[in-house]
């Protein structure tokens, strides 16, 4: 690969704008700047989740995951499309795959158990909110990338679920204060 950075700061966006990948200018506070940011710190989210799995498996499912969403950022800065139905449908197989081993979901569960499940259920929420901002670029941006972000924050449930279980961590029932009484 090219060095394409030769140099960091470049003082072009110390007005308040920001330029895509086309050159374009746009305010840094715009929708697409929000999501792009979003997505950014999904990732940096799930770096911090690599480094704390120990299972193998977990760490290339998540590090696939982060090079996807590397995608889905140029796809919001370039316009060009990278996410694809394939990609929900993968994600939709691997959660498939993780569900069967997990008892059958009866309660609500609260994050937590393991460290990494628990940065696991901080990822998730994160990649809600990304799914959030990017729902305000719904008529920009092409459905699959909706479809994919939402499948992702399912799987990271899900994967939060299984790192428990594989650290021989029970899920944390939510208890309302309803039913206590």
């Amino acid at each position: 690969m090219a060095n394409r950075l030769t140099k960091i700061y470049t003082r072009t966006g110390d007005a308040g704008d920001t330029g895509l990948a086309d050159g374009t200018r746009i305010g840094k506070q715009s929708a697409r700047v929000q999501a792009i940011g979003d997505v950014d710190e999904l990732n940096s989210v799930l770096g911090l989740l690599v480094c704390k799995l120990r299972v193998a498996a977990h760490r290339e499912l998540v590090q696939s995951i982060q090079n996807e969403l590397f995608d889905l950022g140029a796809e919001l800065a370039t316009n060009h499309r990278f996410i694809n139905a394939d990609n929900t449908r993968l994600i939709e197989q691997r959660l498939d795959e993780m569900n069967t081993a997990l008892p059958p979901l009866k309660e609500f569960i609260l994050p937590g158990g393991d460290e990494a499940a628990a940065v696991c259920h901080i990822a998730r929420t994160v990649c809600r909110r990304a799914e959030r901002s990017l729902a305000a670029l719904v008529n920009e941006i092409d459905a699959d990338v909706l479809a994919y972000i939402n499948r992702l924050s399912d799987l990271l449930f899900v994967l939060a679920r299984d790192i428990n279980r594989e650290q021989g961590r029970d899920d944390i029932f939510w208890q309302s204060e309803r039913s206590q009484k």
